[in-house]
């Protein structure tokens, strides 16, 4: 903190609160084609990623997403509404109800990423492949720690 009661804009923590802020800002503002907030975006991942493992509960959509299962079933509905995803009963458990991207869950997901992709890919810009290779090992390294 400077003497003022800012924070210092040089502080690492300060930086990356800001980057990450930005980040998210731009991150949303991304998804506005598709109507999606970045929850639905994970969830839609999570789903799409686990289709070719098995089965996905709703159970697993809250445990990916550290979400509360009532918070997942709402996530999920708002997929369903949109036709991303679909439930179904489990194969192994009939009390168990399962969720499985759609055609077009799996299309909408691969141009989320592809768009998300280029918008990080526009963000770190400024820093040269080695600069990021350098900037992902120490987030990498202070995530661990």
């Amino acid at each position: 903190m400077s003497d003022a009661g800012t924070p210092d804009a040089g502080d690492p923590a300060e930086l990356l609160m800001r980057a990450a802020r930005t980040l998210r800002r731009r991150s949303a503002d991304a998804l506005a084609p598709w109507q999606l907030s970045p929850h639905h975006v994970r969830a839609l991942r999570v789903v799409c990623a686990r289709a070719a493992e098995g089965e996905t509960r709703l159970s697993d959509v809250a445990e990916a997403l550290r979400i509360a299962p009532r918070s997942a079933t709402e996530v999920v509905d708002a997929l369903e509404a949109r036709g991303l995803v679909e439930r179904s009963p489990s194969a192994r458990d009939r009390r168990a109800v399962v969720v499985r991207p759609t055609a077009e869950g799996a299309r909408v997901r691969e141009s989320v990423e592809r768009h998300r992709a280029e918008q990080s890919a526009s963000f770190l810009s400024a820093l040269t492949p080695s600069e990021r290779a350098t900037l992902a090992e120490l987030l990498g390294k202070v995530l661990r720690d």
